[in-house]
């Protein structure tokens, strides 16, 4: 009796566990991608058909192994109202913009670029974006899911154990273990005077990823700057090639950002239940919208640790630092160069390293002066190389430092003032400036700098800041703003298009001189085709890089990056003659990975007859020390005759 009865009870228990991995959600799955890295490399179209089409069967057996409804649809099929009679729309590709990608042009130059449009600014149905598509999709909207690095490997790090997305309704066991801390991450954290353990716990979030399977796709990380307002969370950081902090789990109002790549054939049993528990976890967001918007995914933000960065990176320290990767790099430079002659003179064939090696001219280092004006060119007039002024000028300002562009700058009106700004006395205070008809230019300046509203009168601005001052929040990330923290959108303060004649004011104030680079266009490529005395045609490209930021001249098995490239169309009876002459180039990481910096020169000679037009695709990867832009292709055309 007793055996029966045991039995009878293992028999509801594991009715019961069946009952409960059946949630009674509705979910839609917008498919469309594949398992491969199309980013770096171009599978073959058929190839990623293929793939496309098993990652979305993968995706929708597991989806009804957890959920009682679910339907798999292709991204082209997709439209946004279909996510009204669903509970979570997981995207996992791409879908029919409402507004296609726009260039701004200025002289001929491409001065920026609009994101295209997938989604209403009111959309607020519970969705999951997988990997990059949080950037891709989610720009417009000002998601905090932006683009900080595509380089998320299959490890996740630094999560937080008590999120509901680790408890259920689907029980997770993480398999937990040490593992080498990520060198990137170590190396960020020196720019701030941290030093990281050698290793920390981990967990198997996909059991495949770039850095052992190559041509796996890529998982995106994004910036954790910009993170911290009342709409949104991080929830896990992951193996990648940036900051220990950077956010691979995170939800920004109604989006969850899955930043892992994995189909469900290829996560771990771990990855898919906490992947299942976060479908769950964000449909109890439904009737959502981001408040703050992150509409300019590159804001600079003031970081806790931005003294201690700035003291760390215009120090004597950092200078040495620069100086000894760049004679270790150098060193091994020559080291190549002088086998590279030994092999040319018997005739052996030399590799595309060797063959830079014999015009590679090794980049003389900065003196500490120079050091410091390519980093604060213009305090450097003031400062010289007294770091601790510097440092000094951090601390005092912090409080009052807002972005403008891509660069904090100082208010001078909260300074004057004594106020930071982000405490709410500033707004009190401004109110009150105008209320008694004092400075009124100062206070509208204040108050139309950190608010979205644009009231006529003193009245009005004391109405609104008397009735919602308890929920008014300072946002950052949002564009150094106070909001409303509230869903209900008639609710004034909260409204971004207010911004919309002031941004273009200012995009048509700021537009950078013809030939000029700048922080939103950090490169410009000129182009010339002459005709050589011989007859034979020699192409020059030049690319000019802003300062601080860098583009990849040879990458790494073990990174990420994307090289820079020259793919050549030649016309019929013209050939290349030789290899292109390559510019200098300097060392980036430990890898081997090398990068080009400033001025860069690429010559390429022709030979041939005929009429035509030769055509160069030129496709590069640019980044600073601390975010990655998408990958550029750029076509330029020449005719020969």
């Amino acid at each position: 009796m007793k055996k029966l009865l045991s039995f009878l009870l293992v028999v509801c228990c594991v009715f019961t566990v069946y009952a409960q991995k059946k949630q009674d959600l509705k979910i839609l799955y917008v498919g469309g991608s594949g398992n491969y890295d199309t980013i770096a490399d171009k599978p073959d179209s058929l190839l990623m058909a293929r793939s496309a089409k098993e990652r979305m069967a993968s995706f929708e057996k597991m989806l009804k192994r957890y959920f009682r409804t679910v339907k798999a649809i292709q991204g082209k099929d997709y439209r946004q109202q279909m996510s009204d009679d669903y509970d979570v729309t997981v995207f996992d590709g791409v879908f029919p913009a409402i507004r296609e990608k726009g260039y701004v042009y200025d002289h001929g130059e491409l001065k920026d670029v609009i994101s295209p449009v997938y989604f209403t600014d009111d959309f607020d149905r519970p969705a999951i974006t997988i990997a990059e598509l949080g950037e891709d999709l989610g720009r417009s909207l000002g998601l905090k899911s932006d683009w900080y690095c595509l380089c998320l490997g299959a490890d996740a790090h630094s999560w937080i154990e008590d999120h509901p997305i680790f408890k259920g309704p689907f029980p997770v066991r993480l398999n937990v273990s040490l593992q080498p801390t990520p060198a990137a991450a170590k190396e960020a954290a020196k720019m701030y005077a941290e030093i990281l353990p050698d290793s920390i716990p981990m967990w198997k979030v996909q059991t495949k990823g770039y850095e052992t399977d190559n041509g796996f796709r890529i998982g995106m990380v994004s910036r954790p700057n910009g993170f911290g307002d009342p709409d949104d969370e991080v929830i896990s950081s992951g193996v990648c090639a940036k900051s220990i902090d950077a956010v691979a789990l995170g939800r920004h109002a109604n989006f969850f950002h899955w930043g892992f790549s994995a189909s469900p054939a290829d996560m771990t049993p771990e990855g898919r239940q906490v992947f299942a528990n976060a479908i769950v976890y964000i449909s109890k967001f439904a009737g959502q919208r981001p408040v703050a918007r992150k509409l300019d995914e590159r804001i600079r933000t003031r970081d806790k640790n931005l003294v201690k960065g700035m003291k760390y990176i215009l120090s004597r320290e950092c200078w040495e630092d620069y100086c000894k990767t760049n004679d270790t790099h150098n060193e091994n430079m020559k080291k190549i160069k002088e086998e590279a002659f030994v092999k040319k003179a018997k005739g052996e064939k030399l590799s595309q390293m060797e063959e830079i090696s014999l015009v590679y001219q090794a980049p003389k280092n900065p003196s500490y002066a120079d050091f410091l004006k390519q980093r604060e060119p213009e305090m450097y007039h003031f400062f010289g190389e007294e770091t601790e002024l510097y440092v000094r000028y951090y601390e005092i300002n912090y409080p009052y430092f807002y972005a403008q562009g891509f660069k904090l700058v100082v208010d001078e009106d909260a300074r004057e003032l004594g106020i930071a700004n982000n405490d709410k006395r500033l707004l009190d205070t401004a109110i009150r400036m105008l209320e008694e008809g004092k400075d009124a230019e100062k206070a509208t300046r204040i108050l139309h700098r950190y608010t979205l509203c644009r009231f006529d009168t003193p009245a009005e601005w004391r109405k609104w800041y008397d009735t919602y001052q308890d929920k008014l929040f300072f946002s950052e990330g949002g564009g150094f703003l106070w909001l409303v923290n509230t869903q209900d959108k008639a609710v004034p303060g909260n409204d971004y298009h207010v911004l919309d004649a002031v941004n273009a004011a200012n995009t048509e104030a700021t537009s950078s001189a013809k030939g000029e680079t700048d922080d939103k266009n950090p490169v410009l490529i000129e182009s010339e085709l002459n005709t050589l005395e011989s007859g034979k045609q020699e192409l020059i490209i030049r690319i000019k890089i802003h300062p601080g930021y860098h583009i990849y001249a040879q990458v790494s098995d073990k990174d990420p990056y994307i090289p820079t490239t020259f793919d050549f169309q030649l016309p019929e009876g013209w050939e290349q003659e030789g290899e292109m002459r390559l510019p200098s180039f300097t060392k980036l990481d430990d890898n081997g990975t090398t990068v080009y910096t400033g001025d860069c020169v690429f010559r390429q000679t022709f030979a041939g007859r005929g009429s035509g037009e030769i055509k160069c695709r030129v496709r590069y990867q640019c980044c600073d020390n601390t975010i990655c832009f998408p990958p550029v292709e750029k076509e330029l055309a020449f005719s020969v005759k």
